[in-house]
């Protein structure tokens, strides 16, 4: 089974770009939500959280409040890796999980959303990464209407994550999401032929490392050595 990963950073449109391959009869596979999942009530990894993050982070009806968490942890990077290492495991073993189900079922090729992708290595294990790109104050401004947070706490959001250039320099294909939905949708139809053939592109951070050096121009000649001078020769000898 092919796996293509599909990430981007904090409001670019990953979601958006996802539930279009999911209308063409692509699964996709949600890191989120298995990131979900892994912390229901009564979970191994909700009490791994709890214990590590204290019941502060619980809402009233004892399940993760995600928007407190991400206030403890995106302050502190040694906090937010301390939390990776409780969810990274957990959901890793879920995918694999949900991979096999869906090759018993005859699935051939499944995108993978995975917000933190480059940052979790998980690009060298995927067949080819589809990065969704759009402007930050566009992605800023998303975020603020879709999640209610402020300016400052998205940026904190921001800076926890690659920034988008290194993204781009990495990723096999992109899509362009500074548009209207239709045009995204467009960008995603035209892609899919190369994902089912498996036609891959090398990344373009790899093709502008890997582009011919301009011929070096040659050295000027040495300048010539000049004539080892001869001493004249001494006049005959006059005659006896």
């Amino acid at each position: 089974m092919d796996v293509y990963g599909l990430t981007g950073g904090i409001g670019s449109g990953k979601s958006a770009a996802a539930e279009i391959f999911e209308d063409c009869g692509i699964p996709v596979v949600s890191a989120d939500e298995l990131s979900r999942v892994v912390v229901t009530p009564g979970s191994e990894g909700l009490g791994a959280v709890v214990a590590a993050f204290g019941e502060g982070v619980l809402d009233e009806n004892g399940e993760l409040n995600r928007r407190k968490l991400g206030a403890v942890v995106f302050k502190d990077p040694s906090l937010r890796q301390k939390l990776e290492a409780i969810l990274h495991p957990r959901i890793r073993e879920r995918f694999q999980d949900v991979l096999t189900t869906l090759a018993a079922t005859g699935h051939k090729l499944v995108v993978y959303e995975v917000p933190l992708l480059f940052e979790t290595g998980l690009d060298k294990q995927v067949k080819a990464v589809i990065l969704v790109s759009a402007p930050e104050a566009q992605r800023i401004a998303r975020v603020v209407a879709r999640d209610k947070l402020t300016e400052p706490e998205v940026r904190a959001r921001l800076a926890a994550q690659l920034d988008d250039a290194s993204r781009r320099a990495r990723a096999h294909f992109i899509l362009e999401n500074d548009k209207d939905l239709a045009h995204l949708k467009q960008q995603v139809l035209d892609l899919l032929p190369a994902l089912r053939s498996g036609t891959i592109p090398r990344p373009a951070g790899e093709v502008k490392d890997a582009a011919p050096a301009r011929p070096a121009v040659p050295p000027p000649p040495p300048p010539a050595r000049p004539a080892a001078s001869v001493p004249p020769r001494p006049p005959p000898l006059p005659k006896p």
